[in-house]
Order: structure tokens, then C-alpha cells, then sequence
């Protein structure tokens, strides 16, 4: 590998990672977290969830597909960087516009390529999510000042990060065919595939600033509230969590996912913590309490809410029960209101590019709101 080629991955830990330049070059910095898809790598790098976080994709080849201009989730691509073993030299699609190395280096994404992700994984897995930087190019030094440069970044814990990808104004996402209901989104991170699902049920969603307040929300007479994902620690958020308590206090239909399952929480009165590592990927299991059935879901979530399986417990606005919860470590992964309409869950109903078993639950909402109305 040529010096110009050259590139490394460092952990704050000291371990490095050395590969070749892929995208941009030069540095970038951020928590290190890997997903498992083994598919779906352009709505994983523009899911507004993963800003600030360098993504290691545990598939070893990526970029077969390239890069069309119909899958964003998002504008633009928000990981800080990104890192794989074996990108593919070129992409072979019918959709397919440019390669994913042509994308990365557009958007100024630093990436790495060459990488042993397995073992990276493996390294993850055992001491945990941490600060990481990718430095190629310019952004090339002595590994010792590098780890160092690591190191003073800013940590995941505490980071408040929803009102960076949050909209700057409202929009509305029509219905498809006959309007049913009106849904007030808060924008924490949505994607662009949950207003499209909305819209196929009827839905006309008006996309809210996180900044909004509940007078924002009343004036528009929505039948629902929704609550997106989003990136960052739950802790910090603390105007949606006080939105959401207002919109429970007037008993209006409420879903959250992701990051919304977490403001859910708070609102409720339960604790949210950071993760060792985890959930990022296409094929993680869930059970609902109630059914014992498992789905198979899209998840991107590395805090949680307090809570273990079929748990009930009292909030200010009612009893309340840990609704869905992960069988691979008890992870809380959804919530259910019992004397207001609301319920939220941990992982992605809106997956794209799947899998789709959660995505019932949008019909689940309409029903709630149906029943609000008295519709049904």
C-alpha cells in the first residue's frame, strides 16, 4: 500500500486498525459502533441516528449495489465515518448512479477500507463502544498524538444531538388516496420511510422542528402524535420528554420509536442507560410480552429504557407495562401505556430495506386513533 493509500483506525483504548483510504481522506472522529446488516448500507449511512458514530459493517463486502438517487432516509449522509473489509470494485445495478466510494468522497465521508472487521467486532463486543477516529491523507500523524486526538473527543454519554438533525421548518407528507387522520411528528431524527408508511394508511403527517412546543402540536388538531428516532443520549432530552408529558396529560394517541421508545420512558418516569455495545443491524429478535410472538427487527440504538420483560409499574399519568424485550439480553424494547392511549417500541416498524415484520404496527397506531374517535 502506497503512503497516499494509507489509513488507520484508532480506538481510545490504543488499539489501531490499519487499512486503506476509502471515501474521503483526511480525519474524522466519533464513537465506533458496528451493524450486522447484511444489506441496506445507504439508509444505514443517511439514518440521521447514526450521526456522529463511525459505522463498522460486519458483512465483508460492501458496495455491490452502489449508490442510487431513491434510497436516502435522510438528505444526506450523517455517520462520521465508515468502515469495512472488502468494498466492491464495482457496483452492478440496475439503480445504481455511482459507486459508494464516489458517494463517500461527495459527501466528505471519511472511511476506511482492508479493515479485519471481525476481529474489530469481536474488540467492540468484549470492551464496548468508544471514541474512534479514521485518519488518512493530512489527517495522518504519529499513532501516539492520534490516540491522543481520540481521546479529547467528545463521548457519547451526554451528547445532545437531536437538534442537529432535527428540521429546520415544518413539512407535510401527504396522505396516499382519501385523507383518515392528521399525525404532529416531532422530528428527534425521523426517516424518510415513516411518513411513507404513515401516508399509505391515510395519514397526512406534518414533520415538527424538535423545538416545538405542545401549542404547536394543538394547533393542529392532529388525531395522533408521533415521535421519531433520532441520535444521542435520552437524558439530554428533556423539551421532548416535557412535550410528551403534555401530550399524555391530554390523553391524545402517541407512537415513538427508537429514540421516541426513550422519550416515551422518561416521560413515564423510567431511567435510561447507555448499552455496552448495542443494537445496530436487520435481523434482531424481539418479543411481544402479550402474544409471545417474535419479529425479526431493523434496529440502530445504543442507550435503552430501565425496565425488565413484562414489567408493570405506576407513572403520573397511570399504570404502564414493558410491553417487548429482546431474548438475546433482556433488552427493553417497547412500552405500553394502560390508561392513555400510547405505546412505543425500541426498533424500526419503518425498516427499509427491511425486514418487515414490525411493520403491522403503524396499522396499531391507526387503530388507537380510530378508537380515540371513535371511528371504529
Amino acid at each position: 500500500m502506497s503512503p497516499r493509500n494509507a489509513a488507520v483506525l484508532v480506538l481510545e483504548d490504543g488499539r489501531t486498525f490499519r487499512g486503506e483510504a476509502y471515501g474521503a481522506t483526511g480525519a474524522s472522529l466519533g464513537e465506533v459502533v458496528f451493524s450486522t446488516a447484511m444489506t441496506g448500507y445507504q439508509e444505514t449511512l443517511t439514518d440521521p441516528s447514526y450521526h456522529r458514530q463511525i459505522v463498522v459493517q460486519t458483512a465483508p463486502q460492501i458496495g455491490n449495489t452502489g449508490w442510487n438517487d431513491e434510497d436516502d432516509e435522510s438528505s444526506r449522509i450523517w455517520v462520521a465515518g465508515y468502515v469495512v473489509r472488502d468494498p466492491a470494485r464495482t457496483p452492478s445495478n440496475w439503480r445504481s448512479k455511482r459507486s459508494l466510494d464516489e458517494e463517500l468522497v461527495n459527501q466528505h465521508i471519511v472511511g476506511i477500507a482492508g479493515v479485519d472487521t471481525r476481529t474489530l467486532t469481536r474488540h467492540i463486543r468484549d470492551r464496548g463502544a468508544m471514541r474512534a477516529g479514521i485518519f488518512s491523507g493530512d489527517g495522518l500523524a504519529d499513532t501516539e498524538a492520534l490516540v491522543q486526538r481520540v481521546r479529547q473527543a467528545p463521548a457519547m454519554a451526554g451528547a445532545d444531538l437531536a437538534g442537529d438533525v432535527t428540521t429546520a421548518q415544518t413539512y407535510v407528507v401527504p396522505a396516499l388516496g382519501e385523507k383518515k387522520f392528521t399525525v404532529a411528528a416531532l422530528d428527534l431524527g425521523i426517516k424518510a420511510n415513516t411518513p411513507r408508511m404513515m401516508s399509505a394508511r391515510g395519514i397526512e403527517t406534518h414533520v415538527l422542528p424538535l423545538g416545538s412546543g405542545i401549542e404547536d402540536i394543538l394547533a393542529l388538531n392532529p388525531d395522533g402524535v408521533f415521535l421519531s428516532n433520532g441520535p444521542g443520549d435520552p437524558a439530554t432530552a428533556e423539551h421532548a420528554v416535557a412535550v410528551t408529558r403534555e401530550v399524555l396529560r391530554r390523553k391524545l394517541p402517541l407512537f415513538g420509536i427508537c429514540f421516541g421508545n426513550q422519550i416515551l420512558g422518561r416521560a413515564l418516569g423510567r431511567g435510561t442507560y447507555k448499552m455496552r455495545y448495542g443494537h445496530r443491524g436487520i435481523n434482531i429478535p424481539v418479543i411481544d410480552v402479550a402474544t409471545g410472538k417474535v419479529a425479526i427487527t431493523a434496529q440502530n440504538h445504543g442507550f435503552a429504557v430501565e425496565g425488565t420483560p413484562g414489567e408493570r409499574f405506576d407513572s403520573e399519568f397511570g399504570a404502564a407495562m414493558i410491553s417487548h424485550y429482546c431474548p438475546n439480553d433482556d433488552t427493553v424494547e417497547g412500552l405500553r401505556a394502560l390508561d392513555v392511549p400510547a405505546f412505543s417500541v425500541q426498533y424500526h416498524p419503518e425498516a427499509a430495506a427491511g425486514p418487515h415484520d414490525a411493520a403491522p404496527l403503524f396499522d396499531e397506531f391507526v387503530n388507537l386513533m380510530a378508537d380515540k374517535d371513535g371511528n371504529n
